[in-house]
């Protein structure tokens, strides 16, 4: 069993002789990847380690209303994949610093530039739902990734974690439950079923490789 301090010191471990190391943090809605990727975060070397949320990429509402997607927020086409791929590939290349999109969930959208991942990071984490998704374009993704994680939570945990998140952010009960069963948990389906195996599974809050 090892602890987030232990996959932190793997990362670092893993970066030896490396310029940057790129690191995926997978796993459905609701499992946990920013509580981990914080901790990662504490753990690495203080100012050399900065993270990427996937959400960032979300498309905006009003696209969304355009696609007709707006009840499908959250699934894999209402990402800008292409966008995301873009970015992943100027952190990759490390030509300087880069500017990420952050999404801004109490106001449901995503703030272009809103971060920036200076030049001169050595750990990059990236997390996100799709980042280890087995089907095209998202395969395309894992030519980025130097180490991979992948969080393992079941799919009755997620749901209850999901409906406190959308009662937290003032939704009624009967509209976050309609949201989660006709949203969120298809969409921790295929994460679950549809993620391709990752270096490092968490499961019940340590690593069980």
């Amino acid at each position: 069993m090892q602890t987030a301090e232990d996959i932190a010191a793997r990362i670092a471990a893993r970066a030896r002789g490396l310029r940057r190391i790129v690191v995926a943090l997978a796993g459905a809605p609701g499992a946990g990847k920013s509580m981990l990727s914080e901790r990662l975060l504490a753990a690495l070397p203080a100012g050399e380690a900065a993270l990427v949320p996937m959400d960032g990429f979300h498309f905006d509402n009003a696209v969304l209303d355009q696609m007709g997607m707006r009840n499908r927020k959250g699934a894999p086409e209402t990402f800008d994949y292409a966008g995301l791929a873009a970015t992943l590939w100027r952190i990759r290349s490390g030509g300087g610093p880069v500017a990420v999109p952050v999404f801004d969930r109490k106001a449901d959208l995503a703030r272009a530039g809103a971060a920036i991942v200076p030049a001169d990071t050595r750990f990059v984490l990236i997390e996100g739902n799709y980042l280890l998704l087995d089907r095209a374009p998202w395969s395309g993704l894992a030519s980025f990734f130097d180490l991979t994680i992948f969080i393992e939570v079941p799919l009755a945990a997620l749901e209850h974690r999901l409906l406190a998140r959308w009662r937290d952010f003032g939704r009624g009960e009967e509209a976050g439950r309609a949201w989660v069963e006709g949203n969120d948990l298809p969409n921790a389906r295929l994460v679950i079923e549809g993620s391709r195996s990752a270096d490092i599974i968490w499961k019940n809050g340590v690593a069980t490789r």
